[in-house]
C-alpha cells in the first residue's frame, strides 16, 4: 500500500513538472511571438512617427522659403542707417527660418500626444500663428505698409502667447519650443518699427 501511496505521489510529481515544463515552453513561444510582434510594430510606428515629423518640419520651411524668396528683399531695409546692433536682411530671415523650424516640431509634439484633437484651438493657433509670420514680409517688404506690418507683429506676438500656453497644457516640451519664437516675434518688431520711424 506504501509503495502505491510513492508511486501515485511520483506520478502525480512527474504529471505536474510536466504540465510546468509545457506551460513555460508554450508561455516562452508567445513571448517571442510578442516580441516579433512588437517589433514589426514598433518599426511601423517609428516610420510613420518620423513621416509625420518630416512633413511637420518641411511645409513650414518650404512655405518660409518661398515667402522670403518672393517677398523678402527690400531696398529700403537694406539701405537706411542702422545701428550696429540692428538685425541685418539675413538675420531677419534666418530668425524667421528657425521659428518656423521650432514652430513646427513643437505643433507636431502637441499632435504626437493627440492635442489637437484635445484641444482643437491650438491647431488654430499655430495656423495663425504661421499665417501672420508669413504675411509680414508681403505686407511690409513689398506693400510698404510698415505701420500694418506693425499691427502684425503685435498680433504675431500674442499668438505665440496663446500658442505657448496651449501647447505647453498638452506637452511641456512643445511650450519650450516656443519660447525661443517670442524673441524673433521681438526682432521682428525692432525691425518693423524702425521702419516706421526711419
Amino acid at each position: 500500500m506504501a509503495s502505491q501511496q510513492d508511486e501515485l505521489k511520483h506520478r502525480i510529481t512527474t504529471k505536474s513538472q510536466q504540465t510546468e515544463q509545457h506551460t513555460k515552453s508554450a508561455h516562452d513561444n508567445d513571448s517571442k511571438t510578442n516580441k516579433n510582434i512588437n517589433k514589426s510594430t514598433r518599426k511601423q510606428i517609428a516610420k510613420r512617427g518620423l513621416k509625420s515629423l518630416t512633413i511637420a518640419l518641411t511645409i513650414p520651411l518650404l512655405l518660409t522659403l518661398i515667402d522670403i524668396s518672393l517677398f523678402g528683399s527690400s531696398y529700403q531695409y537694406v539701405s537706411m542707417k542702422k545701428p550696429f546692433w540692428f538685425p541685418r536682411l539675413w538675420a531677419l530671415h534666418l530668425a524667421c527660418l528657425g521659428s518656423s523650424l521650432l514652430m513646427g516640431l513643437s505643433a507636431w509634439l502637441v499632435w504626437a500626444e493627440g492635442g489637437f484633437h484635445r484641444q482643437p484651438m491650438a491647431i488654430l493657433l499655430y495656423l495663425s500663428q504661421l499665417g501672420l509670420s508669413l504675411a509680414w514680409d508681403p505686407v511690409v517688404f513689398k506693400a510698404g505698409a510698415t505701420r500694418i506690418g506693425l499691427v502684425l507683429c503685435m498680433a504675431l506676438f500674442g499668438v505665440l502667447i496663446a500658442c505657448f500656453r496651449a501647447f505647453k497644457n498638452v506637452n511641456p516640451i512643445a511650450g519650450d519650443l516656443v519660447k525661443p519664437c517670442f524673441g524673433w516675434a521681438v526682432l521682428l518688431s525692432l525691425a518693423n518699427l524702425k521702419l516706421v520711424y526711419h
